[in-house]
C-alpha cells in the first residue's frame, strides 16, 4: 500500500511562509531600523520559510534547523528544487538540535506554528533562549509564534476543506485532545481525509506545554535578553483574526488568539 504523502497536505493547510517572512521582516525593521538579512528558522521541517526568505531579497541568507530527517528530505526534494540557482546558494539546512549555536550569527531567529511548545519544562526552554542568544548578532531578535486563550485548550475538533493542486479537495482536521490546567500540558493532532475519502488519523501529533506570554517574557529576561515585545493579531468586525500583527502592551481577551513573542538582544 502506498504511504500517505502527508507533507504537501500539511504545507497547504497549515503553513503561510510569505506571512512569516513578512512578520519577521517587519518586527526586525521596527525594532532595529533596518532590513534583516539573515534568518535561522528553528524547527524548520520542510523549510518553506527559509526558502521564502531568500526569495524575498537577493541579499538574504537562511539557515534551516531540524532534527527530523524526513521533513528535511521532503524539503530538499520539493521547496529547495523550486528555487533559482542563485537562491539555492543562500539556503543552508542542518540536521541538528536547535540549541547548537551557528558559526554564522543571524539577525532573526524564528520559530513558527507554536513549535517551541515542545519544551515542556522551564529549564529546557530557558536553555533554548540562552542558545538563541549565542546564534544572534548584536542586534538579533528571536520571534516565536504562539497561541492561547480558552479556545486553544478546550477539547474539540475543527475541520476545513482545502484544494491541493494535483491532488484535489480534502479535509483538514485540527483535534485538541486534552489539556491539564495544573501542568499546562496538552495533546493535539492533525488528521486528514484525502480526496478519495480515506481518513488518515493522527498524521501529526503534538505533546506540548502551553506557555503564557508573561512566563515567556520573564524567561527571556532571565536568559539574558535586554527587552521583549509582543505582536498581537488584530481582529475584524466579525471577530476573526485579520492576519495583521501590531506591537502592543495589552491584548484582547479573545476566545483564542495568536501572537508573536519577541526577544530583543
Amino acid at each position: 500500500m502506498k504511504k500517505f504523502d502527508k507533507y504537501p497536505y500539511y504545507e497547504n493547510s497549515v503553513q503561510t511562509p510569505e506571512d512569516h517572512v513578512t512578520i519577521f521582516d517587519r518586527v526586525f525593521r521596527e525594532i532595529r531600523g533596518r532590513d534583516a538579512i539573515s534568518l535561522k528558522e528553528d524547527f524548520c521541517g520542510t523549510f518553506l520559510i527559509s526558502c521564502e526568505w531568500v526569495k524575498s531579497d537577493p541579499k538574504r541568507v537562511s539557515y534551516g534547523i531540524d532534527l527530523d530527517p524526513e521533513p528535511l528530505a521532503y524539503g530538499r526534494a520539493h521547496a529547495y528544487k523550486r528555487l533559482k540557482a542563485s537562491e539555492k546558494k543562500r539556503v543552508k539546512i542542518f540536521k541538528q538540535n536547535v540549541n547548537t549555536p551557528l558559526q554564522k550569527k543571524v539577525d532573526v531567529i524564528g520559530a513558527g506554528n507554536f513549535s517551541f511548545f515542545i519544551f515542556k519544562e522551564r529549564e529546557a526552554l530557558l536553555q533554548y533562549f540562552k542558545a538563541a542568544l549565542k546564534s544572534m548578532n548584536r542586534e538579533g531578535v528571536l520571534v516565536l509564534e504562539m497561541a492561547g486563550g480558552p479556545g486553544f485548550i478546550q477539547p474539540g475538533r475543527e475541520q476545513r476543506t482545502y484544494t491541493l493542486k494535483g491532488f484535489g479537495k480534502y479535509t483538514y482536521y485540527w483535534d485538541q485532545k486534552s489539556f491539564d490546567p495544573i501542568t499546562h500540558y496538552g495533546t493535539y493532532a492533525i488528521h486528514f481525509r484525502d480526496p478519495r475519502g480515506k481518513f488518515h488519523k493522527d498524521v501529526f501529533t503534538y505533546d506540548w506545554r502551553v506557555w503564557s506570554l508573561p512566563e515567556l517574557k520573564q524567561m527571556m529576561l532571565d536568559a539574558g535578553f535586554k527587552d521583549t515585545a509582543v505582536y498581537w493579531e488584530g481582529t475584524g468586525k466579525d471577530g476573526e483574526g485579520t492576519g495583521e500583527y501590531l506591537k502592543t502592551e495589552s491584548g484582547d481577551n479573545s476566545f483564542s488568539w495568536i501572537a508573536f513573542m519577541v526577544g530583543i538582544k
